[in-house]
């Protein structure tokens, strides 16, 4: 058994909760600019006084509509300025916050809105409000209490941000004062559901400690990108994510402007205009902007060239990432000659897709391809891999600028005690860690052992601490001959082709390892640009046997990081998206691996067809 610390940097009063962080803040640096709202007519500035003023206006109308301390209020949103906004009111008040993704079906909001028992909810729009009323008003498990239903924008009579505003005028300072400050470190903050890759999601219990003590010590474990002048990021995530809310404390606490970017189809010409010094991403973001690199050359008949600059930025990375282990010399003379003029041929490009500025990136919820990760490293995008689960408040270890190796995800947070069972199951107890499941005693009595929590992950510690994640213990693979597969290795390789757009490898009791293989529209358009071949549907694709022949070589690369036994025999091609909206990917977009194996199951049959 192999365990890693890092002891706490910062500690906090027990009396302290989240609302303390935006008083100092708001004292420290009362005109700094803590956020930029996205508007038709630009970024607009909102100094922290300005943002304590609406929080403080929201409080009290809440207040004034019966909101007690420890009352859960539930947001469904996409990530904006308001949902922040909102959050830190429900918090100013005395309130939990309930988050759920925009992309929830009326079924998992009605379970979300049982189980906390918020009786409030703050809804994005019209549409939002029509769903949850219509849900409410047919819903046999809410019970007689109605629910009221706050819409974010302005929309004719009904309650909105203003008008619960304009009702807390007559709130005494005192008394939000008494609600504020009736939460210390102990308190709950927020019940977060897990996405759920598997059945109902459970409430995780954040507490105010959780996220105050991840905060103050993050910012000086990572200063290059939390403690430097002028540093702004934009927030893309779902702020459902407790990653993304995370994060967003960490940036208060910090005094780091925060832009929030409603989603995919205006993220390019947000990072644009907005200019992050260091951003969130998950590994998705970086597969999609290496893809949208590679048409962009494809495109303009650069795929060569891209290709060539790809592979130097991978070998440069790679060079400088053993250098640093102490296992090589670094990148030779030609190699930094080639990296040299690629640096000015191609790779500010690469950079100006992010928007220019950007110093850092942080890479969670999933995995990051070690391919990916050495390209933006080698392009100047170094991505810095984290770690973490709802239950520990999101990152409980990260590499960091100072210690970095490509392929972990970094040694532990301050304040955070990494432990490796002898199954090989990562353990986790430390400031991050969550108070417990939600009416759930045994679920959480289960997820716990001798005080750390069970993360469900498998992984390995090195002698320096840093943390490799090899696979889930729920999804390892025993086939019919009794041997041990995790998929996730071979998954990562796989996605790494651009035709493969999802991977999912298969085998359990079955006599030999397999993979479903889902075709990414983007990268067979590229493929067939570059090899000169007209254009072809997902399901044209699938049955062209160049195509084939293209992504059993992908295969044949994936086959050779595990035995025989262990290598992928036969593929399928999955020609159906799989998406958040087909029930395939969580918010996060991580796989649902259930869904897919039920949905596709006649596909997996076919592949042990004799």
């Amino acid at each position: 058994m192999r365990e890693a610390s890092t002891d706490l940097l910062v500690e906090a009063d027990p009396d302290t909760n989240v609302t303390d962080l935006l008083l100092e803040r708001c004292h420290k640096d009362p005109f700094g600019n803590l956020y930029a709202h996205n508007t038709a007519n630009g970024w607009l500035n909102v100094s922290a006084a300005r943002f304590l003023g609406d929080v403080t206006a929201l409080a009290k109308g809440l207040i004034a509509g019966g909101l007690n301390p420890g009352d859960p209020v539930a947001v469904l949103s996409r990530s904006s300025f308001e949902w922040t906004l909102v959050d830190f009111a429900i918090w100013m008040a005395g309130g939990v916050t309930v988050p759920i993704y925009e992309t929830s079906s009326a079924s998992q909001i009605e379970w979300i809105l049982a189980d906390s028992g918020a009786r409030r909810i703050f809804v994005e729009d019209a549409a939002k409000a029509d769903l949850v009323h219509t849900l409410v008003e047919h819903s046999a498990v809410l019970g007689e209490d109605p629910v009221a239903i706050i819409r974010m924008e302005h929309d004719g009579d009904a309650p909105n941000l203003t008008s619960v505003s304009a009702v807390g005028i007559g709130v005494m300072d005192n008394e939000l004062e008494r609600q504020r400050s009736a939460a210390n470190l102990a308190s709950v903050a927020s019940i977060v559901y897990t996405s759920g890759t598997t059945g109902k999601p459970k409430g995780c219990e954040i507490t105010h400690g959780n996220f105050v003590l991840v905060a103050r010590n993050v910012i000086p474990f990572l200063p290059e990108l939390l403690m430097q002048q002028g540093a702004r990021t934009l927030m893309f995530l779902p702020l459902a994510h407790v990653l993304a809310r995370a994060v967003q404390v960490v940036c208060l606490t910090a005094g780091i402007t925060l832009g929030h970017s409603a989603g995919a189809n205006g993220l390019m010409a947000d990072l644009g205009s907005f200019k992050p010094t260091f951003l969130l991403a998950v590994p998705r973001i970086f597969e999609k902007v290496y893809a949208g690199a590679s048409h962009k050359a494809a495109m303009s008949g650069k795929s060569a060239l891209f290709s060539a600059a790809s592979a130097t930025a991978v070998e440069y990375s790679t060079a400088v990432d053993l250098a640093a282990r102490g296992e090589g010399q670094g990148p030779g003379w030609l190699l930094g000659m080639k990296h040299s003029l690629f640096n000015k041929l191609l790779y500010p490009k690469v950079r100006e897709l992010f928007g220019g500025n950007v110093g850092y990136t942080v890479s969670g919820a999933s995995p990051l391809s070690l391919r990916d990760n050495h390209f933006f490293h080698g392009a100047g995008v170094p991505v810095l891999e984290g770690y973490g689960l709802t239950e520990t408040t999101a990152p409980c270890t990260v590499n960091t600028p100072a210690m970095s190796r490509i392929g972990t995800v970094g040694i532990p947070l301050p304040g955070t005690t990494i432990r490796v069972a002898r199954d090989g199951e990562v353990l986790v107890k430390g400031i991050g860690v969550f108070k417990g499941y939600h009416n759930n005693d045994e679920a959480t009595r289960a997820a716990f052992v001798d005080g750390f929590f069970r993360t469900g992950d498998l992984g390995e510690l090195d002698a320096d601490g840093f943390l490799t994640i090899t696979g889930r213990k729920k999804d390892l693979l025993v086939t019919a001959g009794g041997k041990n597969v995790a998929p996730a290795p071979l998954e990562e390789k796989l996605r790494e082709h651009p035709l493969v757009g999802q991977a999912v490898v298969v085998g359990d009791g079955r006599p030999f390892v397999a993979a479903l293989l889902g075709l990414d529209p983007e990268g067979i358009a590229d493929w067939c640009a570059e090899n000169k071949v007209a254009a072809m549907s997902p399901d044209e694709a699938a049955a062209d046997d160049r195509v084939k022949a293209a992504v059993q070589s992908a295969v044949d690369e994936a086959n050779k990081l595990v035995s025989a036994a262990e290598s992928i025999k036969k593929f399928a091609f999955i020609t159906a998206e799989l998406s958040v909206e087909s029930g395939h990917l969580t918010p996060s977009l991580k796989l649902k691996r259930a869904a897919v194996l039920s949905d596709f199951s006649t596909a997996v049959e076919k592949l042990y067809e004799k």
